[in-house]
C-alpha cells in the first residue's frame, strides 16, 4: 500500500479511484465507503485510494474544540491495508487548503491523483467553510467526467452510526456499544511506566500505561479488557480513574493483566475496552479493595478473548 502525506508520487499512470471524508474512527459507516471503492476500483481496473487528512480540521480553526481522537493514522493505515486499499493520502489540513473553493478541490484531485470515481457518504461536506455537498458533486459530474457513489449511512439500534455518538458512548462508559459501532473494540496503547506500585502490595500489580491525552477516554471505571503484549493477548481489568482508596490524585490507567508476572517496564502494549465492569468505589480499608479485585477478576477470567 502505497501512503501518501507530502510528496506527490508517482501515481497517475493508474485510474484511480478514491474514498473522501475525515475518517477520524473508521467505523462501520466508513468502511461502507471502504468496501466500496475497493470494489469499484477492482472492477475497472484500477486502484483503489483514501482521501483524507492528516490532522483535523477543528485543530486549525478552533483547536479548543478539537474532538479527542478515536485512532491514530498509523492505526487507520493498518486497517486500510488490511482491507486491500492501494493508496493513502494523508493531507495536511492547514490554511491553504482551507480557502480551496469546492469545484477547485475536485478539480485539483481529478488532476493530481487522476481520480477517475467518488465515493463519498451520504452527508459529505468539503471545500471552503463546507459549502461543497453531494448535491454539487452530482453536478460537477456532468463536467468533469467522473463516476460517483454516494453512500446511505449505516445504524446502529436505529440510529445513525458517527464518530460524535461513538464518544459519546466512550464518556457515558458504554465501551461494548462503542466497540459495536467501531467494528472493533476501543483501545488505547502506550508505554508501561512506573507507578506507586501499591497493587503489587496486596496482590494486584498493575501496568501503568502512559496514554496519549489526545485521545478520548473511557469514562472513569473498571472494565474488561484484552492486553496486546508483545503479540499475544491476555485478559485484564483497567481502571480509568483516579484510586480515591489510596487518595489519588491524578487519573491513572492501570491494567490487572491475567495470568501474566513478567516485568515489562518501558514496553508499548495495547487496551482494548471490551465491557464495563463497575464504576470506581471508594473502599474502607485495602482488605475492601481487594476482595472486590478477587470479583473483577472472576469476572474477568469468566469473559472470551476478543482477538479483533
Amino acid at each position: 500500500m502505497i501512503i501518501i502525506e507530502k510528496d506527490l508520487q508517482d501515481i497517475r499512470n493508474t485510474n484511480n479511484y478514491t474514498a473522501l471524508g475525515s475518517f477520524d474512527g473508521l467505523h462501520i459507516g466508513h468502511l461502507s465507503l471502504i468496501y466500496k471503492v475497493v470494489e469499484v476500483a477492482k472492477k475497472n481496473n484500477g486502484k483503489s485510494m483514501v482521501f483524507t487528512f492528516k490532522n483535523h480540521p477543528k485543530t486549525l480553526i478552533n483547536k479548543e474544540d478539537a474532538p479527542k481522537l478515536l485512532m491514530d493514522n498509523k492505526k487507520k493505515a493498518e486497517i486500510l491495508e488490511i482491507n486491500n486499499v492501494d493508496i493513502v493520502c494523508f493531507k495536511e489540513f492547514d490554511l491553504e487548503f482551507m480557502k480551496i473553493k469546492p469545484e477547485e478541490f475536485i478539480k485539483s484531485l481529478i488532476l493530481e491523483y487522476n481520480i477517475k470515481g467518488f465515493v463519498v457518504g451520504f452527508n459529505y461536506k468539503f471545500g471552503y467553510k463546507n459549502l461543497g455537498n453531494v448535491e454539487l458533486l452530482k453536478e460537477l459530474q456532468k463536467k468533469y467526467g467522473y463516476e460517483l457513489y454516494v453512500m446511505e449511512p449505516c445504524t446502529y439500534k436505529n440510529e445513525v452510526i458517527s464518530s460524535t455518538r461513538i464518544r459519546k458512548s466512550l464518556e457515558d462508559g458504554n465501551v461494548f456499544e462503542a466497540s459495536r459501532m467501531l467494528s472493533m473494540p476501543y483501545a488505547l496503547s502506550g508505554e508501561v511506566i512506573h507507578g506507586r506500585k501499591i497493587g503489587r502490595t496486596i496482590g494486584f500489580p498493575t501496568a501503568n500505561l502512559k496514554y496519549d491525552e489526545n485521545f478520548i477516554l473511557p469514562k472513569i471505571g473498571v472494565y474488561y479488557t484484552n492486553i496486546w503484549v508483545n503479540n499475544n493477548i491476555y485478559k485484564g481489568i483497567t481502571s480509568v480513574g483516579k484510586n480515591p482508596t489510596v487518595n489519588g490524585e491524578k487519573l491513572t490507567i492501570e491494567t490487572y493483566i491475567l495470568d501474566f508476572s513478567k516485568e515489562i517496564y518501558g514496553e508499548q502494549i495495547e487496551v482494548r475496552f471490551i465491557k464495563k465492569i463497575r464504576d470506581e468505589i471508594k473502599f474502607n480499608s485495602l482488605d475492601e479493595l481487594k476482595d472486590q479485585l478477587e470479583k473483577d477478576k472472576s469476572f474477568a477470567r469468566d469473559e472470551n478473548c476478543v482477538s479483533t
